[in-house]
């Protein structure tokens, strides 16, 4: 028999490879042709705890997580006790024979005659490409990718593993046990996650400078930007704090390079001082906040969508602003460069909102078209500036020449007080009055920018599904589920949270028979926003803020209570 769609789930404590099992695993299938959807689980431990990673593959489109598990592949006997129970029907479990486990279903493997102690990994890599009935030559071939060629020995000696585990499961009836249907020819794909795609957006938008303070789930966006960051010819500064970290990018924004930084809940804490500065002193900036569970340090490994408010009202004063909610790793790309692009535009802070389990969800992506994408301009003119030159000079859509210091001859005066528009200090009401005013007139360029949320199904629905972000796949696969069924489904999903422009889709809230929004937080802020901006209320909601991500089965459940 052979299967359209088997999920995996690998599992063990940080420290025995499970990672390294699965991207080569999630490559390989990629390789093949193969569509997937990577989770990743883990505690806030170096070593030891329970982790899970978990690779969904099918020969269809696939867009979400799934709970039910085909194969279990336990490095620990802790794994089986907490995921036995998830098994589906065709479910099978593949362990070390020595953690002498009690079930039918388990392939029991003998780690200790197959490879040496170090290589345990690669074994339970080939059992599993094994019974999934999966070519060993692909999984050699990324085994090699991934590790390279600079150590023969070790090299052969995973190759060895590799093989030892093929026979085994050949000669011991494993091999095809869970078969995949075959694909047709692949196209070249890449192996992407959200922070992986958010790194390569802002390269291709041609980010110069990025700070950090590392913190879950932002740091590897800055992991990504460094490996890269000397053939790019971009500065990634690890500051002593949050506070440094914003105002260097600040700085470098001032002098012309374009900026970002990133950070969770807590970091941007620190930084909505920055924010306000921004918005003072007129200077780009793009400020990435992957969330995670708060408050306070939370559940530092785990997801949630609870930082929107946060986000939308950071930073005193009042000013424009605007936030981008990426719900794919496509779109995680595309959205960097609208930031960055953005910023530039308008002069002024922009908002990229994402969270662990985006973060850290791999996909097949098809390589990006780059040809036709060129980088941000940092200066906001290219006309000569009016004489004498005014930095904040008052004009219709009030964004103002923009110089960069020392590039002129032209005297570039900036300030965080109010200011005149030459840049200098005032106290002057009037002048404060104009100046704010000047400000919130770059609203109307920030609306007339902002992306329409996706809707997908017939008019007037018996159900309208409405989320944001990462929750869009979940939605989708669960929409998709109950059309099946016969039912008049359709979904509305927000990839921009604000500015929100009615006139983009209260037509559709208004139209649909029953309104549902779809969260992951305890509290329906986009609802809350929706209703606070329009009037019109979302009645019914599904949230999720056990630190999970949303699957279509969770929010099907949900939905029949």
């Amino acid at each position: 028999m052979e299967f359209e769609n088997v999920n995996l789930v690998i599992g063990g404590e940080a420290g025995q490879g499970l990672v390294t099992i699965g991207q080569i695993l999630a490559k390989s299938l990629v390789r093949r042709g193969y569509n997937i959807v990577v989770t990743q689980s883990y505690q806030s431990r170096i070593r030891g705890g329970h982790n899970t990673y978990n690779i969904r593959v099918s020969t269809e489109d696939i867009k979400a997580p799934q709970e039910s598990v085909d194969l279990l592949i336990a490095l620990n006997a802790e794994t089986v006790d907490r995921h036995r129970s998830e098994l589906s029907a065709q479910g099978m479990i593949i362990a070390d024979a020595r953690l002498d486990i009690a079930d039918d279903k388990c392939i029991k493997v003998p780690f200790a005659e197959l490879a040496d102690k170090k290589f345990y990994n690669v074994v339970a890599l080939g059992i599993a490409g094994a019974v999934l009935g999966f070519d060993g030559r692909i999984i050699t071939q990324t085994l090699e990718t991934f590790f390279g060629k600079k150590d023969p020995e070790v090299a052969q000696k995973n190759e060895q593993a590799l093989s030892e585990s093929y026979r085994w499961a050949t000669e011991n009836d494993a091999f095809g046990r869970l078969t995949l249907a075959p694909c047709a020819d692949p196209l070249p794909r890449l192996v992407l996650n959200g922070n992986e795609a958010i790194a390569l957006g802002a390269m291709s938008a041609g980010v110069k400078f990025c700070s950090f303070y590392p913190m879950t789930p932002a740091t590897s966006i800055l992991l990504n930007l460094i490996a890269a960051a000397e053939q790019m010819g971009l500065v990634v500064e690890q500051a002593e704090d949050e506070i440094a970290a914003v105002n260097m990018a600040l700085g470098a924004s001032f002098a012309g390079a374009p900026s970002l930084v990133a950070t969770s809940g807590g970091g941007f804490a620190l930084m909505v001082e920055g924010v306000s500065l921004a918005a003072m002193t007129e200077t780009p900036l793009v400020i990435i906040v992957a969330q995670r569970p708060g408050p306070a340090t939370g559940l530092p490994t785990r997801t949630e969508q609870g930082d929107l408010e946060f986000v939308l009202h950071a930073g005193h004063g009042e000013f424009p602003r605007a936030i981008f909610t990426p719900g794919t790793v496509e779109s995680c790309f595309h959205l960097t460069r609208r930031a960055l692009e953005l910023a530039e535009r308008v002069q002024g802070p922009i908002f990229l909102l994402t969270d662990q389990y985006l973060a850290d969800s791999a996909r097949a992506v098809l390589p990006f078209d780059l040809k036709n994408l060129a980088p941000v301009t940092p200066v906001g003119t290219a006309a000569p500036p009016v004489l004498p030159y005014q930095r904040y000079a008052l004009t219709d859509n009030g964004v103002s020449p923009r110089l960069l210091p020392g590039l002129s001859e032209h005297l570039v005066v900036a300030d965080s007080d109010e200011h005149t528009s030459d840049g200098h200090i005032t106290e002057d009401l009037q002048v404060r009055i104009q100046m704010v005013d000047k400000r919130w007139r770059k609203l109307e360029d920030l609306r007339s920018a902002v992306i329409p949320p996706e809707y997908q199904g017939d008019a007037q629905p018996d159900l309208l599904l409405v989320t944001w972000g990462s929750s869009q796949g979940p939605v989708l696969e669960a929409a998709a589920a109950l059309r099946k069924d016969g039912q008049h489904v359709a979904t509305l999903c927000f990839s921009q949270v604000w500015p929100l422009v009615e006139e983009q889709f209260l037509n559709h809230l208004q139209e649909a028979k029953q309104v549902v929004s779809v969260e992951g937080n305890a509290s329906g802020q986009l609802a809350r926003l929706v209703r606070r901006e329009t009037g019109f209320l979302i009645p019914r909601q599904v949230r999720r803020y056990d630190g999970l991500p949303l699957t279509s089965e969770y929010i099907l459940r949900a939905l029949t209570q």
